[in-house]
């Protein structure tokens, strides 16, 4: 196990990892911005530098300054968290060179799935499921016309280096085609700096479910079930949880089986996610993996019982996987949401400021991951994200009116946030019968 791990990241991330250090008995170097002086992480870590200003490109995007960081310190590895750095190769790569441990993937596999086109290429060779539409990256309108003509519309055009619903485009006829290509490619190039589209058949009404994986150096990979994450506004996850309404026993072998397929197809290490589409009749269709810890990693590690940082740590440092697939086992029901700093009466407007009060629930079965305290700034910078609030209990009844509770304890003051949102959303009776998929929160308002 490591002696000393640089955490490049920030917010309740960078806290969660500092805590599984801790039990590691492994040493932590926080980093923070100007703007971050007074943050939660800076503060517990046993070391802490600053590495830039407020701006993400000076400061957490900085990858001269974290290894810097690594040097001075004497950090032997880099745990990146999820956002910032965690999906770059080339920094993976620069902390390799520096013989630095980068605590994820090798850069290769997060090149390759990185690519998406490419990555649908990748997986549809190693027999996963995808989505019909182009083999790679399309370049031109007559080529799209083509490909949309053969599979249909209504059709999506994304983003092949895209990420967090950036660079997406719905298109239901030909005469919207080639506006929404160029949007999408212009999207592409501001957040991603790569202007590389692909198409795929729209899929009506499709659940949003991933499967975590678990894989180490020696080709050992399992995978711990899946996440239910359909709630989604405009392509941004609100709610998560495990097991998913939809699922069954035949379900989940299969697409833990695709699962364990993908990352097997591009010798994957560590913890990694691999995201699907369901349709109605349960045909699932491999959409992207993600090659980092998901903002969303609680639910699985209270189902399962499995610390996933932890988890990527042992496997950094070259330990053996610890698990074989029979050992994993799926117990009660766990709820994520997430509470942002966002007025959702005002278009989900973010709300920086300082958080005057604050009481976090707790109880058996509650869980808090957060950065943030009385008194505390929220940063107009960086994500409004104030904290994530996971249940679990036995039954999904159950943890939706622990959740329920959960919420109505949770109280903030000084900044808008969306709790009375998700309390809304906790009462919809389509929710509570597992009746929803993608689309959902856009047909119904939660904001009264």
């Amino acid at each position: 196990m490591f002696n000393k791990v640089l955490i490049a990241n920030r917010g309740e991330i960078a806290v969660r990892i500092i805590r599984a250090c801790r039990e590691l008995g492994v040493r932590c170097v926080a980093v923070f911005s100007e703007a971050d002086r007074g943050a939660l992480h800076a503060q517990i870590a046993d070391e802490a530098i600053c590495i830039g200003p407020a701006a993400s490109k000076d400061s957490y995007l900085n990858v001269k300054a974290i290894l810097a960081a690594c040097e001075l310190t004497g950090a032997e590895a880099v745990h990146p968290g999820f956002g910032f750095l965690s999906e770059n190769a080339s920094f993976a790569r620069m902390c390799q060179r520096c013989g630095v441990t980068f605590i994820g993937p090798d850069p290769a596999s997060i090149d390759l799935m990185g690519d998406k086109a490419h990555a649908k290429q990748t997986m549809r060779a190693a027999g996963v499921p995808v989505i019909p539409g182009s083999d790679g990256v399309v370049r031109t309108f007559e080529e799209a016309k083509a490909i949309a003509d053969e599979i249909g519309y209504p059709i999506m055009v994304k983003a092949s280096a895209g990420g967090g619903g950036r660079g997406i485009r719905m298109v239901e006829s030909l005469d919207a085609l080639e506006n929404a290509m160029t949007a999408a490619k212009q999207e592409a190039l501001s957040f991603f700096g790569d202007d590389g589209v692909y198409i795929e058949k729209f899929i009506k009404n499709p659940r949003h479910i991933e499967i975590q994986i678990l894989a180490d150096k020696y080709g050992n990979v399992v995978h711990l079930g899946e996440r239910d994450c359909s709630l989604q506004r405009r392509n941004q996850k609100v709610l998560e949880e495990s097991p998913s309404p939809i699922m069954t026993p035949e379900l989940r072998a299969q697409m833990g089986e695709a699962a364990i397929k993908a990352a097997n197809a591009c010798d994957y290490c560590n913890a990694g996610t691999v995201e699907f589409l369901v349709d109605a009749d349960h045909h699932f269709y491999f959409m992207e993996m993600n090659t980092r810890i998901q903002v969303e990693h609680p639910v699985t590690e209270y189902v399962t019982g499995i610390d996933l940082v932890a988890a990527q740590l042992k496997i950094a440092s070259g330990e053996r996987l610890w698990l074989r697939q029979e050992d994993i086992h799926l117990t009660g029901h766990a709820i994520e949401c997430r509470i942002n700093a966002e007025n959702p009466k005002l278009g989900f407007r973010p709300s920086p400021g300082q958080i005057t009060g604050l009481h976090m629930p707790g109880g058996p079965g509650v869980r808090i991951d957060s950065a943030v305290y009385q008194g505390y700034v929220i940063s107009p910078y960086y994500d409004s994200m104030i904290a994530k609030l996971i249940v679990h209990a036995d039954t999904r009844v159950q943890a939706i009116r622990k959740m329920r509770w959960a919420l109505a304890e949770f109280l903030v003051d000084g900044v808008d946030t969306n709790i009375d949102y998700q309390f809304n959303l906790l009462k919809d009776e389509d929710f509570e019968n597992g009746n929803f998929d993608i689309g959902f929160l856009g047909r119904k308002d939660f904001t009264n």
